[in-house]
């Protein structure tokens, strides 16, 4: 009698490593991204069809709904390529998820006929709002809005106001960009490929199903019906502020790549006798030093995505003192991502900064998006100390 075995089965590549199989192309596409200062159509491309850009989209509607984790990973993945094209996928999969956290109702406005669309925002409220019977009629302008340019919906940041036009909330509502206008006002040192222009809304109404409110938001409190879904309890103000840590992970280590690979082709040290600045104890403890603070930087920020997602599990919602711990670990990866960057470039020299080297691009990429309001280690450091100490006043409700 024979016996015929079952054809063995491999599993599916991770989330994570699709996206580092898309750095070569990311890496070949990142000085056109920049010069064009939009992602190119060809990684956009690339990063729908291996479902990147659904990370955080619900399954209900075909989307990964992945943890917080995974997300974090596949972004620091994406940046080793480039680091305009980690920064949209960033800000399109987190307002994705932003949108998870809408009524049933708008969810489907936005993915029931087309469940690939994607959502790009800002939340700070430059807007003002007309109440009117179903909802709100905003007119504004939104700065610095990433991934407009591959979107087709938008969350932005509203004053909710009453009958009487006093305001008495802090809402974001969902609009579909064909009510929008973008204006072409993106023009910086770094990260230029991100496309981060302006949103403009004049007399869009706005109806109640589509504003949310932040004050409750930040409290856990969402109006979303699918209370099982775990990775829409996860706490509002931690997954904003650390998603934009990935990234900064990424540039760090697509340096710490690029200097390595320099050294390695047997790159000497100018005016001294060493031929190869491998071979130099002050390159060794350099790189060495660079390459344990990308280490520190993963640590807290896989601690604070682990924090995240364990939280969003449990019934009851994150605690302040954590929720603050993680926006301190959010700057923390960014100072830590800077300072192994910092040591590169100095062992890398001057020619870092030709501007045929990429070094240069990922230095300016990581010190523009290093420095978002939201990651700002100062303040960071402020809030959590305050925390640690149990005073009630605090420097921002964004926590």
């Amino acid at each position: 009698m024979t016996t015929t075995s079952a054809e063995p089965t491999t599993a599916p590549p991770s989330m994570p490593a699709l996206a580092a199989g898309l750095v070569p192309l990311l890496r070949g596409n990142a000085a056109r991204t920049e010069e064009d200062r939009r992602v190119a159509e060809e990684n956009i491309t690339a990063l729908a069809e291996a479902d990147l850009l659904r990370l955080t989209v619900p399954r209900r509607f075909g989307g990964a709904e992945a943890d917080i984790r995974t997300f974090l990973e596949v972004s620091s993945e994406l940046a080793r390529g480039c680091g305009s094209t980690a920064w949209v996928a960033t800000l399109v999969n987190v307002c994705n998820w932003i949108t998870g956290l809408f009524p049933e109702r708008a969810q489907r406005e936005v993915w029931g006929d087309d469940p690939g669309a994607r959502v790009c925002g800002v939340l700070a409220p430059t807007a003002t709002s007309r109440a009117v019977e179903g909802g709100l009629v905003v007119t504004g302008r939104w700065g610095f809005a990433s991934g407009c340019l591959h979107s087709q919906w938008a969350v932005l940041g509203v004053p909710v106001v009453d009958a009487s036009g006093e305001q008495i909330d802090q809402g974001v509502a969902l609009v579909p960009l064909t009510e929008l206008t973008i204006e072409d006002t993106w023009y910086v040192a770094g990260m230029r490929g991100t496309g981060s222009n302006t949103l403009v809304a004049d007399e869009v109404f706005v109806p109640d199903h589509r504003i949310m409110s932040v004050t409750e938001g930040v409290q856990g409190v969402y109006p979303t019906e699918h209370k099982d879904e775990t990775l829409y309890r996860s706490a509002l103000v931690p997954v904003l502020a650390l998603v934009l840590a990935g990234p900064q992970l990424g540039l760090a280590r697509a340096g710490l790549e690029l200097v390595t690979a320099s050294l390695a082709k047997g790159k000497g040290i100018s005016y001294t006798f060493y031929e190869r600045a491998a071979e130099a104890p002050s390159t060794q403890m350099q790189i060495a030093e660079a390459a344990q603070l990308i280490d520190t930087a993963a640590l807290h920020m896989l601690r604070a995505a682990d924090d995240i997602d364990t939280w969003a599990a449990k019934p009851e919602y994150m605690p302040l003192l954590i929720r603050a711990r993680v926006r301190m670990d959010t700057g923390y990866v960014a100072r830590r991502s800077r300072e192994a960057l910092d040591l590169l470039l100095s062992v890398q020299g001057a020619g870092s900064f030709a501007e045929a080297n990429p070094m240069q691009r990922i230095w300016r990429d990581q010190e523009t998006g290093s420095r978002h309001a939201v990651v700002n280690p100062a303040i960071s450091t402020e809030l959590y100390g305050r925390a640690l100490l149990g005073i009630e006043q605090q420097v921002t409700p964004l926590i």
